[in-house]
């Protein structure tokens, strides 16, 4: 080889080795810092698509059935000195159950409730996370047709699970481990939910004694992404080894008990600006036993939740 081109090409690969290394350290100087993933909301509006499916299968691997449950929500930020929290007014909620059609569940429709006061209204025997119960018993479909116990029941927790990820997991806790623990990515922490066990003996339908108890609940900070054209630190959480009891009673003189395990997890994208929850997912797999008063008298059941939650504008909310 020419003896001056075999200088040049040692230069460009001394040069383009020490540029690496350069760029290298720019970004472990960018990802080796401190992160605050507890930063306040922003006052803007915020809108979400919500998206649950609930997958059944028969113990044999066979997917016997699916139902669709759509929660379309709005956030008005609470105002300096309004102590009732944030008002979220649903402005649609579709449920598509087995086989039938999509159809709009008309009481949702621009209901409004508060979350996150400093007084929160009726918390209590009917009321979680701001959510009252009794807003779920008797539902109808927009052609008048009952919605059955069971899946009225998943229509409300639709409204439990947005408000899990997106503000007990998603948000800081006043008390405990929380988001605002994690501020170095790779870092783990045990959720102050970890092992918390809260009473779902609700409405008129569902008996006292009916529990749901959750195993060591984790969250991780996994890393950063943009989501929304807003950069997010990206937070796994995971429910280890959970389990319930539900005892239900369909009519008098007849409960039906329900007993299970259950392993959820699913990813938050938490904006580093704004504050606000861009993106998150929930798997979560189900194994139940139904004890009924009548044959077949027990009745097993394999379940796979699906839940995707994105952030969107306010034309992208009809869309």
């Amino acid at each position: 080889m020419n003896t001056n081109l075999f200088c040049v090409f040692l230069a460009v690969i001394i040069s383009f080795s020490t540029v690496t290394r350069a760029q290298d350290e720019i970004n472990k100087s960018m990802l080796n810092k401190n992160f605050d993933l507890a930063v306040k909301h922003s006052a803007e509006p915020q809108y979400w698509k919500m998206e649950s499916r609930m997958i059944i299968y028969a113990l044999n691997g066979e997917r016997t059935g699916e139902n669709i449950f759509r929660l379309y929500l709005k956030c008005t930020p609470a105002q300096k000195g309004d102590t009732k929290g944030d008002k979220y007014t649903c402005l649609k909620f579709t449920v598509q159950l087995g086989n039938d059609p999509e159809i709009e569940i008309p009481s949702l429709k621009n209901w409004s409730y508060f979350f996150g006061g400093s007084k929160p209204e009726g918390e209590g025997k009917n009321v979680v996370l701001g959510i009252d119960h009794s807003k779920f018993e008797n539902l109808t479909d927009a052609n008048g047709k009952p919605i059955p116990i069971d899946k009225a029941y998943h229509v409300y927790n639709e409204f439990i699970d947005f408000h899990t990820m997106c503000n007990v997991f998603g948000d800081k806790t006043t008390e405990g481990k929380g988001i605002q623990d994690l501020t170095e990515i790779g870092q783990k922490i045990v959720h102050v939910a970890a092992y918390s066990e809260p009473a779902v003996d609700l409405g008129s339908n569902i008996e006292k004694g009916s529990t749901f108890k959750n195993g060591k609940i984790t969250l991780e900070f996994k890393g950063l992404s943009v989501v929304n054209n807003h950069p997010c630190a990206l937070v796994e959480y995971d429910s280890g080894e959970s389990s319930f009891k539900m005892l239900m009673k369909t009519m008098p003189n007849m409960e039906i008990k329900t007993v299970g395990s259950s392993h959820y997890k699913g990813d938050i994208y938490k904006d580093l600006v704004s504050g606000w929850v861009q993106k998150a997912s929930l798997i979560e797999i189900v194994v139940s036993e139904t004890a009924l008063p009548m044959p077949p008298n027990k009745v097993n059941y394999v379940i796979e939740r699906e839940i995707t939650i994105n952030n969107v504008d306010e034309k992208g909310i009809n869309n």
